[in-house]
């Protein structure tokens, strides 16, 4: 671990950070209701509405599954709020990795963090395209679906673009107008199950905890986002309050409509027509109030589901970075900003995000799973360094907390890790090969950064020495090991 990146001798104490700093922030930040909608409107997206019919295969046991995936997430939620409490400020998962592990850890998250961020508003907004072609470009035009998918990607783009008030009020807004109905479809659906409908309990068949494996695989991308509000603490009015509070009660928040509202589309569609259906959801609502427009209703839920996700993620995309590039681990271009927006940030990573869409319609056949699947890939790896930083630092302070207090956040941030190695195997073979290769793409993006900043005299260091400075060969004075003689 190299100069200011060891591991802090003092940890911080959760109330003194957001004092201490107080008089420094900015008026433009937001409380416990935009920071919780903020975890909630990242969590839930598009996928909600697929997920059902994803599930449907592997029978009633896929609920299971997602009951575990929900444990290992909750796991993940308290650790990230006890983080927080331990290194506040902006940064998530880069700053945890970076203050325990050093540098070059702080940086592979950070790179890691980011591909998460702006390949999974492709995904998103693929998903989101589904919905939107209920009410125009029904033909699915290629075209019109790459134009409507760029429309998804680039009006969020312009709400974080012109401030964070805009943003915050975005969040909240989208966030209520899609939580309500899926929370309505969620319980008052639990009035139209029928158990005929849920057909065999392990329709593949096999062993079940196989089949538990396959489809937590399936559930892991749905929990993705948990931590955005720990990236953002720096806007968060009493961070070392508000963040670990919104964390764990976003999370709370998506587990309950996830899961009930799950079994309620298993128990209102007839397990074969959930198999086969492209919109579940729709589906249920149809069957429980009988015609159409209950599905359209819910088709224009998931339409603002997806648009105040993919608002969340584009904050997002721009924080890490801002984060890291600020302290010399980012590109310098991120750490610009117009008022209180990393706009260069804003703008790469929709860039990106608009080039990776174009070309799931254009080039390839399975762009949209692959890219599911790195996203998760990519996040389990910051995941992973955080539950290890918080072990990390439970371990070395063990002292400093009680008997009880100490065991239980060893149990929590064991689970969390645990979860998250999970997360990688599940991933599969090709996406942890591919995935790989991406997250070491950024390794000579470090040498770089590295090289530009001077540290151990590469500025100074003379390409050949002039024949005047050559040592003396009768001078025995004694040279630092490893120098020419």
């Amino acid at each position: 671990m190299l100069g200011k990146t060891t591991a802090p001798t003092h940890v911080p104490d959760p109330q003194s950070g957001p004092r201490a700093d107080g008089a420094r922030r900015s008026a433009a930040t937001f409380g416990l209701p935009t920071a919780t909608a903020l975890v909630v409107g990242s969590i839930i997206g598009t996928g909600v509405f697929a997920l059902p019919s994803a599930l449907a295969p592997y029978g009633p046991i896929s609920l299971v599954a997602f009951a575990i995936v929900t444990v290992g997430a909750l796991a993940l939620a308290i650790t990230f709020g006890r983080l927080s409490q331990r290194v506040p400020g902006s940064g998530g998962p880069y700053v945890y990795a970076r203050e325990a592990f050093g540098e070059f850890a702080g940086f592979l998250n950070a790179w890691s963090y980011w591909i998460t961020a702006w390949a999974g508003n492709a995904a998103i907004v693929v998903a989101w395209v589904g919905y939107v072609e209920v009410f125009v470009n029904t033909g699915h035009n290629k075209w019109g679906s790459v134009a409507i998918a760029l429309v998804g990607l680039w009006l969020p783009a312009a709400v974080n673009l012109a401030g964070l008030r805009s943003m915050g009020a975005f969040q909240v807004v989208t966030t209520v107008l899609k939580f309500v109905p899926l929370i309505l479809m969620g319980t008052v659906g639990l009035f139209f199950l029928d158990t005929d409908n849920f057909g065999t309990f392990n329709a593949r068949g096999g062993s079940p905890m196989g089949a538990i494996s396959a489809a937590a695989a399936i559930a892991l991308f749905s929990y993705i986002g948990l931590e955005t509000v720990s990236v953002a603490a720096g806007r968060v009015r009493e961070p070392g309050r508000n963040v670990p509070r919104a964390t764990v009660y976003g999370t709370l928040a998506c587990a309950a409509v996830y899961l009930l509202g799950t079994l309620a589309v298993f128990g209102a569609v007839p397990h074969a027509e959930l198999v086969s259906s492209t919109a579940p959801f729709t589906a249920a609502a149809d069957h429980m109030a009988g015609g159409s427009w209950a599905g359209n209703a819910v088709a224009v839920a998931a339409i603002v589901s997806g648009i105040g996700a993919l608002g969340g993620w584009t904050m997002i995309c721009a924080e890490m970075p801002y984060a890291a590039a600020e302290e010399g681990l980012f590109p310098k271009a991120f750490a610009r900003k117009r008022g209180d927006t990393p706009v260069f940030g804003i703008l790469a990573a929709t860039v990106l995000a608009s080039l990776i869409t174009v070309a799931a319609y254009t080039s390839f056949d399975h762009v949209f799973t692959t890219i599911v699947l790195l996203s998760v890939l990519t996040a389990a790896i910051p995941y992973l360094f955080s539950a290890a930083a918080q072990l990390y630092w439970l371990l070395t302070h063990a002292r400093q907390a009680s008997r009880g207090r100490f065991v239980r956040d060893v149990l929590v941030a064991g689970t969390a890790l645990a979860f998250s190695y999970w997360s990688i195997q599940g991933s599969g073979y090709q996406t942890v090969y591919y995935g790989l290769f991406a997250v070491l793409l950024g390794v000579p993006v470090y040498i770089l950064l590295k090289r530009d900043r001077g540290e151990y005299g590469e500025r100074t260091m003379p390409a050949e020495a002039a024949p005047s400075e050559q040592p003396d060969a009768s001078d025995t004075t004694p040279k630092p090991r490893g120098c020419a003689a």
